[in-house]
C-alpha cells in the first residue's frame, strides 16, 4: 500500500458511520452481512447505506458480492491488512517492544479470514 491508498483508506473510515460499518463486517467474519441487515447493524437509512459502501468498497476496505437477490458485504481482510502494514512498516526504530501489543493483538486474529485464532 502507497500513501495515496492509505489516505483514501483513512478518509473513507474517517466517518463515523463507515467505520462502523467496517467494524461490524470484521465481526461479521469473511461470511459478511447482507446490506440490509448491514443497515440495521450500524443504524443507518439504506439509501445512505449504499454511499458508505461505495466509499468504503473504493478504498478497499471491503468486498461484495450476489447471493440470490440479496448483495453480501464483507471485510477486505487483505485491504484492511495492508493499511495495518503501511502504519506498522517503519515501526520501533529499534526498539521492538514499542510494537509488541500491537504485534500481540494481530496474531490473535487470521487477517485472511477474520477469524480470532486465540481467546
Amino acid at each position: 500500500m502507497d500513501e495515496r491508498q492509505a489516505l483514501a483508506a483513512f478518509a473513507a473510515l474517517g466517518q463515523e458511520h463507515r467505520l462502523r460499518v467496517v467494524r461490524a463486517l470484521v465481526t461479521a467474519g469473511p461470511d459478511g452481512l447482507a446490506a440490509g441487515v448491514l443497515a440495521e447493524a450500524v443504524n443507518v437509512a439504506g439509501n445512505n447505506l449504499s454511499f458508505h459502501l461505495k466509499e468504503l468498497s473504493h478504498a478497499g476496505l471491503i468486498t461484495s458480492r450476489r447471493d440470490g437477490k440479496s448483495v453480501i458485504y464483507s471485510a477486505a481482510y487483505a485491504g484492511l491488512s495492508d493499511l495495518v502494514q503501511f502504519l506498522m512498516r517503519d515501526c520501533c526504530q529499534g526498539h521492538p517492544e514499542v510494537c509488541n501489543p500491537a504485534v500481540a493483538a494481530l496474531a490473535a486474529c487470521d487477517c485472511t479470514t477474520g477469524e480470532t485464532l486465540h481467546a
